[in-house]
């Protein structure tokens, strides 16, 4: 097997465990059970948002590098995901597998379009160190390639589309 058939290759699913947004510049985040994902503008009701195919309508992260963050930072416990001011939190698949690929949370599709890189916000929200703490743990950036619903506790799956479209022209 090829590496690019390997990339295409997900043992599991994962799935949304928090949602969060951002109702304004500096606001607190907002904790809710679902949003709208829109082609248009990105997660609805979420301040930060781009034109359409705008690399960074959504971000997310994984909640097993909450753990790992939290120790960097001396703590016993998982850092709490609205201090990383990201939008959706996924546990159970690599997020960084997605960069780059198309995958469906809920009835919405996204692309991952790169690296989630920690701002000088995180150095205030998790203290001293909480910039280098999430080096390499920040999550990714996503576009919304098809509008949809995004529930906590719906699946993040690697949609296969775009292999099949590339199979399709190769053959």
């Amino acid at each position: 097997m090829n590496q690019h058939r390997m990339h295409g290759q997900y043992r599991q699913s994962g799935q949304v465990t928090w949602i969060g947004l951002r109702p304004s510049r500096g606001e607190p985040i907002q904790t809710v059970n679902d949003v709208e994902a829109s082609t248009d503008s990105g997660l609805v009701g979420d301040f930060f948002q781009g034109p359409p195919g705008a690399p960074r309508q959504v971000t997310l992260i994984q909640a097993e590098h909450l753990a790992v963050v939290g120790q960097l930072l001396g703590h016993s416990e998982p850092i709490d995901p609205a201090l990383t001011r990201r939008n959706l939190l996924v546990s159970g698949i690599n997020l960084q597998s997605l960069k780059h690929k198309q995958f469906r949370i809920g009835t919405a599709i996204l692309k991952g379009t790169g690296n989630c890189a920690p701002c000088k916000q995180m150095e205030a929200n998790l203290g001293l160190g909480g910039f280098n703490a999430m080096r390499g743990h920040g999550g990714i950036t996503a576009t919304v390639i098809q509008s949809g619903v995004i529930k906590v506790g719906d699946s993040v799956e690697f949609f296969e589309q775009e292999l099949n479209e590339k199979a399709a022209i190769e053959d």
